[in-house]
């Protein structure tokens, strides 16, 4: 559809006033007539131009996508013992890996961020981190802003109850022998500057507010088994 949009400008700025039915006639035309050769090497060099700067608007637009990263592991990769939690039979440093995002919309008035496994064997999964009202000029999470006794997160967010039973970040920590859980560390752009939620708000309620008031997400999952 994008090829065909493209060839049709070409042709209507050529050849102005032709119809839709005329174009769909005169390309099926051009192909099929063996004495029209000239025309059928020109269309077909139409086509591959057309292809090429689709490709190119494509990967202009995926370069542009609201996008977090962090430098401690990449998407699949297994996650390390210091984003691990401590407790539980897990010997870890529950250590916040450093998270960055890009590209945020232009409309957002804050961010969240999340860690959720969907594997674990709850029935409802389990909540590793939620902290939210994270004002809209910020752009990254510093390591171990996890730990709201650090000081490290903004200073108008606020960081709520995980299924650990504490505020703040709690690793992985899945049971052992299990197969590898997935931890979904999400950014949230959000079209409210403060949610109306309090510390002690569970996951499944800030959930249910982000869900709300969500205007763009960017997904980074990571693996982690014992």
């Amino acid at each position: 559809m994008i090829i065909f949009t493209i060839f049709r400008q070409f042709w209507i700025t050529a050849y102005p006033g032709i119809t839709e039915i005329g174009l769909f006639a005169a390309l099926s035309k051009f192909c099929d007539n063996k004495n029209k050769k000239k025309e059928r090497i020109m269309i077909r060099k139409i086509i591959v131009a057309a292809t090429f700067m689709a490709l190119l608007s494509t990967s202009a637009i995926a370069g542009e996508m609201f996008s977090v990263s962090s430098p401690k592991f990449k998407e699949g990769d297994k996650m390390g013992m210091d984003q691990v939690f401590s407790g539980f039979g897990c010997t870890g440093k529950n250590i916040s890996p450093e998270l960055e995002w890009k590209n945020a919309p232009k409309e957002t008035k804050s961010f969240a961020v999340t860690v959720y496994d969907p594997d674990a064997p709850t029935g409802s999964g389990w909540w590793h981190w939620t902290i939210f009202n994270i004002p809209k000029n910020t752009t990254k999470l510093v390591e171990n802003a996890g730990d709201p006794a650090s000081g490290l997160a903004p200073k108008e967010s606020t960081q709520s109850m995980t299924d650990f039973g504490k505020p703040g970040y709690g690793g992985a920590c899945p049971p052992a022998g299990d197969k590898p859980h997935r931890y979904i560390f999400t950014v949230h752009a959000l079209d409210v500057e403060k949610l109306p939620l309090e510390q002690a708000a569970s996951g499944a309620m800030v959930g249910f507010n982000l869900n709300q008031h969500s205007i763009a997400k960017a997904q980074l999952t990571v693996l982690f088994s014992r």
